[in-house]
C-alpha cells in the first residue's frame, strides 16, 4: 500500500479566522497554527469562536509539535482555551510570536507548564517522521514565517500569510530563494492562502504606508487619534518614529496594545525614545497638537478603546472637533458595519476622520494575485490546496491555479474536517473527522451551542412573553393569574388591549386544563404556550418566545 500523507483542516476554510491545520503520517501528527475567529452577527452574545479540536485530544498521544506561522490572532488567538488539553505538547515559534503567545497562556495560568519552543528562518524541526523547514516572508508583523514540511514522501509548503515586499520596512523581503531551491528539488503539495486572491495585482508595500503618515503628522495642529491591529509592529513602530519627528508624545489605550508595545520594547522590535510615552490619565498635560493616541478598535469592536471613544465612555478621551482620527486597518470580512458605525459616529463629533477608503493608509499583510502566482511558479508544487478564505476564495484561488496549467485532477477543495490524502500519485478527499465552531461567552468555552443560541435569536427578533400563573398545591386550581409580562414584544403600558386578550387566552387555557383533568405542569404549560404562540402568529404575525411559569401555594 502507498504511503499516505493526510492533511486534516480543522479550521480556516469557508472563513477567515480560526486557522488550524493538522498533518497525520503513520503514527505521527503535527499542527500548523490555532486561531481564532469573530462572531457572526447570528452569534448574540459570543465574545471569541475557536476551533473544534476532539480530534486532536482524542489523538493527543501522537501530536510532536504545533508550529505557528506568526503571532496573529487568527493564528494563536485559540491556544490560551484548548492548550490546557495539550500540555505536555511542545510549541515552536520565532521569537516575537512565542513571545505574544507566552502572554496569552499567561492570562489563563498555563505559561509556566507549555514548552514554548523558539526558532528562527533557516531553522530545521524534527517532529516524527516529520522535518519542519521555518522560511522567513513578509506580513504586516515581524518573525512571520512559511513551512516546508518535509515527510516521508516529499515536500509540503503551507505558506501561512505572506506578501512579496520588495521594500519592507524592516528586515529582509520574503525568501524568494529558498522557496526557488525547494520548486527546484521537488515540491510534493503547496498549501496557499486566498485572503486577497479577488485582488488583482500586487499588494501596497508597508514602505507606501510610512509615507502617507508622514504626510498626515507633518503641520498637523490637531490631536491624533489612530487606530490599527494591536499585533501590527511596523505600523507601531512608525507612529512611534515620527512622532519623535515631530515632538508629539505618544499615549497607548487598550490593553492588547500596551501588552504588545511593552513585549516589543524587552524584545527589541521597536525602540521608545526615553520621555516619549505618557500614561492616559495625564495626557491632559501634554498640548492637543503635541499628542498622538495610539488605540485599539480598529475592527470597530464594542469593547474596544477607539469605540469608547465613539459613544463617549471612554474616561480620558473626548472627541471633538480638534481631533484627527486615523485608522490604519481594512475591515475584516463581517466587521464592515460596526466599522462604518464608529466612523459615523466620530464623524458626527466632528472629529476628523481619514480611513482606508479615503486613501493608502493600510498596507495589507497577505498576498494579492501575481504575488499568489509567483509563490506557485517558484515551488511548482505537483498537488495543489487553497486555504485561509471563505468558499468563493479558494475556488477563484484554484481556479486561478489552474489557469496557469495546474492539472484539475492535482488539486482538493476541502472543508474544514475534510480529510486530503495525499500519495506520491494521487490526491483525493477523504473521510471527515470532527470540526466546527466552539463559541466563547465570558468564561464559558463551548456550554453555549446551537439551542442557546436560536433562543437569543428568537429573543432578539421577537422579544418574550412571561406569563405566571400561581396554582393551589392541593386541588390544582388556579389561585391567582395568569399574569402576563411583557419584555422585548410590545410596551406593555401601551398595549392594554393586547395583554387584557393574552391574559384571556392563557385564562381559558387554564380552565381547559381544569375541565379536562390535565394536572401535570408540563401539561398545563405545553397548553398555555400552545394557545398564546397561535394566537399571537395569527393576530400581530409575531412569533415571541413564551414562558410558562408555575408557582405552587
Amino acid at each position: 500500500m502507498a504511503q499516505k500523507l493526510k492533511i486534516i483542516p480543522l479550521g480556516g476554510l469557508d472563513e477567515i479566522g480560526k486557522n488550524l491545520t493538522a498533518y497525520e503520517f503513520g503514527r505521527d501528527i503535527i499542527v500548523v497554527d490555532c486561531g481564532m475567529g469573530f462572531p457572526d452577527d447570528e452569534m448574540y452574545g459570543i465574545d471569541v469562536v475557536i476551533p473544534d479540536v476532539s480530534w486532536l485530544e482524542a489523538n493527543k498521544s501522537r501530536i510532536r509539535g504545533i508550529f505557528l506561522t506568526h503571532g496573529h490572532e487568527d493564528h494563536i488567538g485559540g491556544l490560551p482555551y484548548v492548550m490546557d488539553k495539550f500540555i505536555k505538547v511542545p510549541i515552536f515559534a520565532t521569537r516575537l510570536t512565542a513571545g505574544l503567545v507566552t502572554l496569552k497562556l499567561q492570562e489563563r495560568g498555563l505559561a509556566d507548564k507549555v514548552k514554548i519552543n523558539v526558532f528562527q528562518p533557516g531553522d530545521t524541526v524534527p517532529a516524527g517522521c516529520f522535518r519542519v523547514e521555518f522560511i522567513h516572508v513578509n506580513h504586516s508583523i515581524a518573525d512571520s514565517v512559511a513551512f516546508a514540511i518535509h515527510t516521508p514522501i516529499g515536500v509540503v509548503i503551507h505558506s501561512g500569510d505572506f506578501k512579496i515586499d520588495v521594500t519592507p520596512l524592516q528586515g529582509e523581503m520574503t525568501d524568494l530563494t529558498r522557496l526557488g531551491e525547494l520548486g527546484r528539488e521537488g515540491v510534493l503539495a503547496l498549501l496557499l492562502e486566498s485572503t486577497n486572491v479577488e485582488k488583482p495585482g500586487y499588494s501596497l508595500s508597508e514602505s507606501k504606508v510610512h509615507d502617507r503618515f508622514d504626510q498626515l503628522f507633518k503641520d498637523c495642529d490637531k490631536r491624533i487619534i489612530l487606530t490599527t491591529f494591536a499585533s501590527n509592529v511596523d505600523r507601531l513602530r512608525q507612529v512611534i518614529e515620527l512622532a519623535a519627528k515631530y515632538k508629539r508624545k505618544v499615549s497607548v489605550t487598550g490593553r492588547s496594545m500596551e501588552n504588545v508595545i511593552k513585549l516589543c520594547q524587552e524584545l527589541g522590535y521597536i525602540k521608545v525614545p526615553e520621555g516619549l510615552l505618557v500614561d492616559m490619565k495625564h495626557i491632559n498635560t501634554v498640548p492637543k497638537n503635541k499628542l498622538v493616541i495610539l488605540s485599539t478598535g480598529s475592527q470597530g469592536e464594542s469593547m474596544s478603546a477607539l469605540y469608547r471613544m465613539a459613544f463617549n465612555e471612554h474616561k480620558q478621551v473626548d472627541i471633538g472637533p480638534g481631533d484627527r482620527v486615523i485608522i490604519s486597518a481594512s475591515a475584516i470580512p463581517g466587521n464592515e458595519r460596526t466599522s462604518s458605525r464608529v466612523i459615523d459616529e466620530l464623524i458626527a463629533k466632528g472629529a476628523e476622520v481619514i480611513y482606508e477608503r479615503d486613501t493608502d493608509l493600510h498596507a495589507s499583510g497577505h498576498a494579492c494575485q501575481e504575488e499568489l502566482k509567483m509563490m506557485y511558479a517558484l515551488t511548482k508544487p505537483k498537488f495543489f490546496l487553497p486555504v485561509h478564505g471563505e468558499r468563493r476564495m479558494l475556488f477563484k484561488n484554484s481556479e486561478m491555479i489552474r489557469s496557469m496549467g495546474h492539472d484539475r485532477r492535482c488539486m482538493a477543495v476541502a472543508e474544514n474536517g475534510q480529510t486530503v490524502e495525499i500519495t506520491q500519485k494521487t490526491i483525493k478527499l477523504g473521510e471527515k473527522v470532527p470540526a466546527g465552531k466552539v463559541l466563547l461567552d465570558g468564561f464559558g468555552i463551548g456550554d453555549v451551542g446551537s439551542v442557546v443560541l436560536r433562543d437569543r435569536k428568537l429573543l432578539a427578533d421577537e422579544g418574550m412573553v412571561v406569563v405566571v400563573m400561581i396554582l393551589s398545591g392541593v386541588t390544582g386550581a388556579l389561585v391567582s393569574g395568569p399574569d402576563i409580562i411583557s419584555r422585548g414584544f410590545v410596551y406593555e403600558r401601551e398595549s392594554d388591549a393586547l395583554l387584557e386578550e393574552l391574559h384571556r387566552v392563557a385564562l381559558e387555557s387554564i380552565e381547559y386544563c381544569e375541565t379536562h383533568n390535565i394536572t401535570d405542569w408540563a401539561g398545563i404549560k405545553g397548553r398555555v404556550k400552545s394557545n398564546l404562540s397561535g394566537y399571537l402568529l395569527k393576530n400581530t404575525k409575531r412569533s415571541p418566545m413564551i414562558l410558562p411559569i408555575i408557582m405552587e401555594v
